[in-house]
């Protein structure tokens, strides 16, 4: 069974060279979302998320809303493990997957090919599941011979859709995702569309972060909204419509 449940967590992380409690402190504030707590020397500590508690469980698919640099990037990536919380605790069971940053690990370098085991290393695939989406990742991608040349002579819309496709590639009890339905060229995006529901309906629990009310509404039935590092889960009622 999944569970993904926070007990009064705090995250916090450090900001150098901003020591100047005017224009420069009030740009770190707005674009963090977090409260700048304190400096010593050049070094400020901004809490991004404030004593954050909730638990999830199977069934749970939660519409995640608060504006740009509320908080929302930070509570997904403390959901995934990558970031560390000062206090309170994270608990976990289920694999966990995310679409959070399209293409995180890929090296223009490497051809299409080596990316999607570079990509599926990160994401905690072994090298024999790998290869064994490979053919699917290659079928959804349409990218033919070009997964044989370096990323770097990708077109933005090519690296897209590869990038889609390997982060998508897992079947997880826990899937994180961060406003990724609007990526990529119209026929693309009905295709990842189509991709992204099926998924959804295959996990445990589903957390998603977008400004898109209605497609909050669409896939999620809990509802949390992030203001400066602190959260409220809010009725249905309450989200408004845009």
């Amino acid at each position: 069974m999944a569970v993904l449940k926070f007990d009064n967590v705090t995250v916090q992380y450090p900001v150098y060279n901003s020591r100047s409690m005017s224009l420069r402190n009030q740009l770190v504030r707005i674009s963090t979302g977090g409260r700048i707590e304190g400096e010593a020397g050049h070094i400020q500590i901004v809490t991004a998320l404030n004593q954050v508690s909730f638990e999830l469980h199977d069934g749970d698919a939660v519409g995640l809303m608060g504006h740009n640099g509320a908080g929302k990037s930070t509570l997904l990536r403390t959901m995934a493990g990558v970031y560390h919380p000062v206090s309170g605790t994270v608990t976990r069971h289920g694999k966990v997957a995310t679409v959070l940053e399209l293409g995180a690990g890929m090296d223009p370098e490497l051809s299409g090919y080596e990316n999607i085991i570079r990509m599926g290393v990160l994401m905690g695939l072994s090298i024999p599941e790998i290869r064994g989406k490979t053919a699917e990742i290659e079928e959804f991608t349409q990218l033919g011979d070009f997964l044989q040349l370096p990323v770097r002579t990708y077109s933005s819309g090519m690296a897209t859709r590869l990038m889609f496709a390997v982060a998508t590639s897992t079947q997880p009890d826990i899937l994180l995702v961060d406003e990724i339905f609007g990526t990529g060229d119209a026929e693309f995006q009905v295709k990842a569309k189509e991709r992204m529901e099926s998924l959804i309906k295959s996990v445990g629990i589903f957390v998603f972060a977008s400004h898109n009310n209605a497609l909050i509404r669409q896939y999620c039935n809990r509802f949390f909204r992030l203001e400066h590092g602190q959260l409220v889960e809010i009725e249905p009622v309450d989200i408004e419509a845009k």
